[in-house]
């Protein structure tokens, strides 16, 4: 017998990043599938703390003060100039290229990573989000704001679209009988990238700054260094189930059951012209807004509304003095992390629940609770009752946070499984869209009230019964999305095509095999989920220390 290998079938080898080559053997165990997505997560979520920057980067000519920049110099010139120290409204436009780029290279690019695999995306994503910080970290050393916009707003953004959404349909795929929990797991890790990533830039920036540096760029280097380990073995450990497979003793639900939840698949050309798509657009879009707004102005919120009372005297905002400011400041500080850590805890807590109630009636709830919420909280604030207030905020950014992770299992029930990453993709404009319409409202709605002479302590009031009027037609939006019509789905035909595109294959043509994880997988599984949840459990405890301020 001939064994020797022909050219032809060289050429048609898969090569290591290909789909093919991340088909999981019998015996691989799914549960290596989420810490492989939360080690990239955990890195690319560090955008969400890059205002650690913003001040060091606001003095980093001047070190100790900001060096001004002359009243005629404008604001293109500011971006190519080496000769004075940027303003933070410049520097946080990176905040918002973040966002704008990540939804738009997710809907963009969602396709081919479907066809591409989550192996191929995650290390796009790694060279994109690492290579952005590299590029920024030149911009610091030359003093050159538009390298930095370049690098970790556009590229950088590049890269937390494809790596937000390199996993979803993996892990979709992985846990049919817990979709939602595992989607929760994943993007639980977006929302903690910042507890680990800004106590770890702090320390970095203590241990590279000096009488003569701030220490920022040396610091994107050691981060996009260390961020493009974790995310390359991320990446590289992601593996895809062989098609028809499914979990030991799992039996899939009767379609009667549950008539929004679909065994069949809907194209993304063809997904996102549908009623239903639209309809979850605009329920992701609703939820957010509410969410982000209050997010990016929890700190002045909670300072304005309650001032000396805070302290336990009665002084409004306007009587405090700088050492009176300077301890709410600090309780507000606790406040903002202990809202983020109940942005984390409600992406992994609501995501697991809908698997017991349905993605709509957990999108009911959390409609419900927040225009309940939020009109209550101006009279909580009114009466001065602090606990209330926060432990409000604290449910509503649960919500926030669990509208992220369990939009994809919602996309899932819905369109089928196939091309949910592609659909996730392109849903994700919502964001980028509620990115802009909360911070806008809740900013430009509180400087309208103070304009017209409203006290600080109620210059929120309006914003929040307007947030609470855009929940309910959140709600209204919930309440019409029905199960897909037949004409959307794709024919037998064009599911094989399709698979064929993207490269799935069963095991040994298997079309319905049972798996189970190898015994002796468990101590890979028990290494590999250690490695996450370890600085995970540094970036909580760092918080919680911060957060204590509040209760003291």
């Amino acid at each position: 017998m001939n064994s020797s290998i022909t050219a032809g079938e060289l050429v048609r080898a898969p090569g290591f990043l290909s789909k093919e080559r991340i088909i999981a053997r019998p015996g691989f165990n799914r549960w290596l599938v989420p810490p492989a997505a939360l080690a990239i997560h955990l890195c690319i979520g560090m955008a969400y703390g890059f205002s650690v920057f913003w001040l060091p980067l606001s003095q980093a000519i001047g070190i100790t003060a900001p060096v001004a920049c002359s009243a005629d110099m404008g604001f293109v010139a500011r971006l190519f100039s080496a000769e004075c120290d940027w303003p933070i409204s410049m520097l946080s436009w990176i905040y918002t290229l973040f966002f704008v780029f990540l939804g738009c290279s997710a809907a963009v690019l969602g396709g081919w990573l479907e066809h591409a695999g989550p192996r191929k995306a995650g290390l796009v994503s790694a060279l994109c989000w690492c290579g952005g910080l590299l590029i920024s970290a030149i911009g610091v050393k030359t003093h050159q704001l538009w390298l930095m916009w370049l690098g970790s707003g556009v590229i950088g953004g590049i890269g937390l679209g494809l790596g937000y959404i390199s996993p979803v349909s993996t892990l979709i795929k992985w846990f049919p009988d817990k979709r939602g929990m595992a989607t929760g797991m994943a993007i639980m890790g977006f929302g903690g990238g910042a507890m680990v990533g800004a106590p770890l830039a702090t320390a970095l920036m203590g241990h590279f700054g000096s009488a003569q540096e701030v220490g920022v760029w040396q610091s994107f280097v050691a981060m996009a260094l260390i961020y493009l380990v974790f995310m390359t073995a991320g990446a590289l450990a992601y593996r895809v189930p062989p098609t028809g497979w499914k979990p030991e003793g799992w039996t899939p639900p009767a379609k009667k059951a549950n008539a929004m939840v679909t065994d069949r698949h809907v194209h993304v050309s063809v997904a996102w012209k549908t009623p239903q798509f639209a309809l979850v657009w605009l329920v992701l879009c609703l939820n957010v807004s509410a969410g982000i707004g209050i997010l990016g102005m929890a700190s002045p919120l909670l300072q304005e509304v309650f001032a000396g009372k805070l302290l336990g005297n009665e002084l409004s905002f306007s009587e405090l003095n700088a050492a009176q400011l300077a301890q709410i400041a600090a309780i507000a500080a606790g406040f903002t992390g202990l809202l983020s850590l109940f942005n984390i805890g409600g992406r992994f807590f609501w995501a697991s629940f809908s698997d017991y109630i349905g993605r709509k009636n957990t999108y009911f709830a959390f409609f419900a609770l927040g225009v309940g919420l939020y009109s209550l909280v101006p009279n909580m604030g009114h009466l001065g009752n602090v606990a209330l207030f926060v432990a409000a905020f604290c449910i509503i950014l649960s919500m926030y946070g669990g509208g992220f992770a369990t939009v994809p299992a919602y996309l899932a029930d819905l369109f089928g499984t196939q091309m949910v990453g592609a659909i996730h993709g392109r849903l994700l404009t919502a964001w980028a869209a509620a990115g802009v319409l909360g911070p806008v409202l809740i900013t430009y709605l509180r400087e309208s009230q103070l304009a017209a002479g409203v006290e600080r302590a109620a210059a929120y009031d309006m914003t929040l019964y307007i947030l609470a009027g855009l929940l309910v037609l959140g709600f209204i939006c919930n309440a019409l999305v029905r199960p897909v019509a037949d004409k959307y789905f794709m024919t037998d035909a064009e599911l094989a095509a399709e698979r064929a595109l993207s490269h799935d294959k069963g095991a040994d043509g298997a079309r319905s095999l049972e798996w189970h994880a190898a015994p002796g997988s468990l101590p890979l599984v028990l290494v590999a989920w250690a490695v996450v949840v370890i600085p995970l459990a540094w970036g909580i405890w760092v918080t919680l220390q911060k957060t204590a301020v509040l209760f003291h």
